[in-house]
C-alpha cells in the first residue's frame, strides 16, 4: 500500500503561536489559565490543554476577576475586549495576527465611513471576531447567490474583507459576484485569506491527483480550514473523509484501495498524521511512505510581552524547572522589542 503525504500540512505560524502562548501563560502564571473559546479547532490539542490546567469558557462571566485569560486565535468582538478589561482580566492576545489584520482593515473602513462586506461562514468565531470590529455598517455573504440580496447601490462607498480560512475557490465565485454587481468596491491591498490555508488547499489538490484512491483529512469538524480541505479533495473527484485520529478510521473505507493521502488541517499536530501512518502500518502490513513537494513554510508570529523566553527563564528558576519543557515551537519577541 502506498500512502502520500500532502506539503504543507498541519500546524501553521498561527496555530504555533496560540499554543505556544496558553502554553506559557501556564508554565509562567500557573494553572488555571483561562481561554476563551477553544484556542483553535482541535480536539487532541484543547484536551490536551485542559489536562494541563486550561479552562475553556465561551462567556467572560465564568472567569474570576484578576485571572489570566487568552483570546483564541480566531479573535473576539471589541465588546469581549472591553469586558475583559473592566474585569481587570490579565489579558494574552492570542488571535492569529492575519485575522489582525482583517481587523484592522474593518476598522479602517467603517471610520472612512464605507459599509463593509464580511465573506464568511455565519456562526464561525473568526466571523463574529471580526463583525464585533464595529457597532454597525458590516453585512455577511457566504455564497455568489447572496450577493443580489445586498442593500447597496452605486452611490454607496462599499468594501469587502474575507475569513481567513474559508476555500480559495469558493471565496473567488464571492469576489467576482461582488466586482460584477459593484465595479467600485474596494478590496484589501492583499487578500485575507491566509498563506496557510492557500497553501494547505493547493496542497491537497496535488495530493487529490497524485493517483491515491482516498483522502484523509486530519481536523476536528469544528474547524474551518479542514473541512474545506476535505471539499477541495472531493471536487478533485477523490473520496475524502475528516477524521479526528486514526481511531476514527473505518477499515471499510480501504477496501479495495491501494494508495492513500493523508493531509491535516492548520490547527492539527502531526502526530496525529504519524499515527494513521503507523495504525495503517499495523493493519495492513508494509507501507510505502512518500511525502509530495510542495510549499515551504518558514513562517513565525510573535508571542505577546510577558511570555518571552526571559520570563519563562526566570519561573524555571522560581520553580526548580519545568514538568513539560516548551521545544519545538517556532516563536519569538515582538519586532523592535528587546528580551529582558
Amino acid at each position: 500500500m502506498q500512502v502520500h503525504l500532502a506539503q504543507p500540512r498541519g500546524f501553521c505560524a498561527g496555530v504555533t503561536r496560540a499554543i505556544a502562548i496558553v502554553e506559557r501563560a501556564l508554565a509562567i502564571y500557573g494553572a488555571p489559565i483561562y481561554v476563551r473559546h477553544e484556542i483553535v479547532h482541535n480536539r487532541t490539542v484543547v484536551e490536551d490543554l485542559r489536562r494541563r490546567g486550561a479552562v475553556f469558557v465561551d462567556d467572560l462571566a465564568d472567569v474570576p476577576e484578576g485571572s489570566t485569560l487568552v483570546f483564541s486565535a480566531h479573535g473576539v468582538p471589541k465588546a469581549v475586549e472591553r469586558e475583559a478589561e473592566e474585569r481587570k482580566l490579565r489579558v494574552f492576545d492570542a488571535t492569529c495576527p492575519l485575522v489582525t489584520k482583517v481587523h484592522k482593515e474593518v476598522g479602517r473602513w467603517r471610520r472612512e465611513g464605507r459599509s463593509i462586506i464580511m465573506i464568511g461562514h455565519a456562526g464561525h468565531p473568526e466571523v463574529e471576531g471580526t463583525m464585533g470590529q464595529v457597532e454597525d455598517g458590516i453585512h455577511l455573504v457566504e455564497k455568489a447567490a447572496d450577493v443580489p440580496k445586498l442593500p447597496f447601490t452605486d452611490a454607496d462607498t462599499i468594501a469587502y474583507v474575507t475569513q481567513t480560512t474559508i476555500s480559495a475557490d469558493d471565496s473567488r465565485d464571492v469576489i467576482e459576484a461582488l466586482r460584477a454587481r459593484y465595479p467600485h468596491i474596494q478590496e484589501p491591498k492583499r487578500q485575507d485569506i491566509c498563506y496557510a490555508t492557500q497553501n494547505r488547499q493547493e496542497a491537497v489538490k496535488t495530493l487529490a491527483l497524485s493517483g491515491v484512491d482516498v483522502v484523509f483529512v486530519i481536523g476536528s469538524s469544528t474547524s474551518s480550514n479542514s473541512n474545506r480541505l476535505r471539499e477541495v479533495a472531493e471536487r478533485q473527484g477523490v473520496h475524502a473523509y475528516l477524521v479526528d485520529s486514526a481511531a476514527h478510521v473505518d477499515p471499510k473505507w480501504l477496501e479495495g484501495v491501494s494508495a492513500i493521502g493523508i493531509t491535516a488541517g492548520a490547527s492539527a499536530p502531526e502526530s496525529l498524521v504519524q499515527g494513521i501512518v503507523e495504525w495503517l502500518r499495523e493493519n495492513f502490513g508494509p507501507i510505502e511512505v512518500k511525502t509530495l513537494p510542495g510549499e515551504e513554510e518558514n513562517v513565525a508570529f510573535p508571542l505577546p510581552k510577558g511570555l518571552w523566553e526571559s520570563d519563562l527563564q526566570a519561573a524555571r528558576a522560581a520553580t526548580g524547572g519545568l514538568a513539560r519543557e516548551l521545544a519545538g515551537l517556532s516563536v519569538r519577541p515582538a519586532d523592535g522589542d528587546q528580551k529582558a
